[in-house]
């Protein structure tokens, strides 16, 4: 049967002439009838066609498109773009069998993430679009990969914008509680169901094999979580104190040190930003440290007081650094720039005296695609940075 149609106007035809795959609501007229998370062909006003979207009738973004052309969006098209996205992993991972499977919109399937977890794979579905199209997705997962089991992670607020309920559970196969993998060569232990976002991290990954190459010495890894960085910089270190504030995600990390047979790193239960305060005035000092917080700036409301936490974190990171060491610093902040990031760290080093020269600008893990014409695909950086 012939899609349903809605018109775009020509301000939303102008973006997604511009290579943007959202288009807001106050830019759709839609017909009576159109069923939420329908696939719905998109016309200009001109009755010319656009594309073919996911749409919603509840979020500000009403159309997701998912191409251009005349073509069924049927099972066969999902499985041709879960494949495509799993020839890239293969060309980019290594030494991993964890990582983002597709990346959403960075995998042309807007609003739907997977994550591999070895023979566990982890979905997503954000909007009513890929909501309605779960059971096919599972479906394909199934027959390609023969998984020992599928988490439904979609416990994550984002689906109140959609007018769907917070659930997770086990939509096929078994799942143990402690699902073992490979980042990197090393061994991690991930809750798949009460782990944070889809059981852990995994957008790091390429950050923390970086970090390698300038981790030496005393190291301090703030922020530690399950202890990413801290791990995998451990066998370039004398030794490496870990901090975080929670308690469970110090058990997952000591856990993921066992694993590993790792015996030279501390792990300290202490609010970062305290410990850095009171690190100095103690006069420690460490040959390397690592900050990688959570997000600061969750909304754009949000954007001055996450810079002057940028700021103030890392001034105090500076300030116990040896000269010559190196700052690992990160934001996840989408709202944050790099610009407006490196701006923070360096009237953070004015005020610390020390001078600061970057050494690496690096962002996500290319298992996370960025679209060039969709800035919201970029959301992490991390700069390596030596101080002086």
């Amino acid at each position: 049967m012939p899609l349903q149609t809605v018109t775009v106007s020509s301000r939303g035809t102008d973006r997604i002439f511009a290579g943007h795959p959202w288009i807001y609501r106050s830019d759709v007229s839609v017909s009576p009838g159109v069923e939420p998370g329908s696939v719905v062909s998109a016309l200009d006003r001109r009755k010319r066609f656009l594309g073919q979207a996911l749409y919603s009738s509840k979020s500000q973004i009403a159309l997701r498109f998912l191409t251009r052309e005349k073509r069924p969006v049927d099972r066969e098209f999902l499985a041709e773009r879960i494949q495509a996205a799993e020839a890239y992993r293969r060309r980019v991972v290594q030494d991993s069998d964890a990582c983002r499977l597709v990346a959403s919109e960075g995998d042309l399937l807007p609003s739907l993430i997977i994550d591999r977890y070895g023979e566990y794979f982890v979905v997503q579905t954000l909007s009513q679009g890929t909501e309605k199209l779960k059971p096919i997705i599972t479906d394909i997962l199934q027959e390609r990969f023969s998984p020992r089991g599928i988490v439904e992670r979609n416990d994550v607020a984002v689906r109140a914008l959609e007018g769907l309920e917070q659930t997770k559970g086990i939509l096929a196969g078994d799942v143990p509680k402690e699902v073992v993998v490979t980042i990197n060569g090393l061994r991690f232990a991930f809750d798949l169901l009460e782990g944070q976002k889809t059981g852990g991290f995994l957008d790091q990954r390429e950050n923390q094999r970086a970090a390698q190459n300038y981790a030496f010495g005393r190291t301090l890894d703030c922020f530690t979580y399950a202890g990413g960085f801290a791990l995998n910089i451990s066998h370039q270190c004398q030794s490496v104190l870990a901090i975080d504030s929670s308690q469970d995600a110090l058990g997952h990390a000591r856990r993921n040190a066992e694993l590993n047979d790792i015996s030279n790193i501390e792990w300290k239960e202490a609010n970062c930003f305290d410990f850095l305060k009171a690190a100095d005035q103690a006069g420690e000092r460490f040959d390397v440290v690592v900050l990688d917080p959570p997000a600061f700036a969750r909304q754009r409301s949000n954007l001055d007081s996450a810079l002057r936490g940028y700021k103030e974190l890392n001034l105090r990171g500076m300030k116990i650094l040896n000269p010559g060491g190196y700052l690992i610093t990160c934001s996840c902040s989408y709202h944050v720039t790099e610009a407006d990031f490196l701006e923070a760290i360096a009237s953070a080093s004015v005020d610390a005296h020390r001078t600061v020269t970057v050494v690496e600008r690096r962002t996500q893990g290319r298992d996370h695609p960025i679209l060039l014409t969709v800035p919201e695909t970029l959301y992490l950086k991390c700069l390596i940075l030596r101080v002086l």
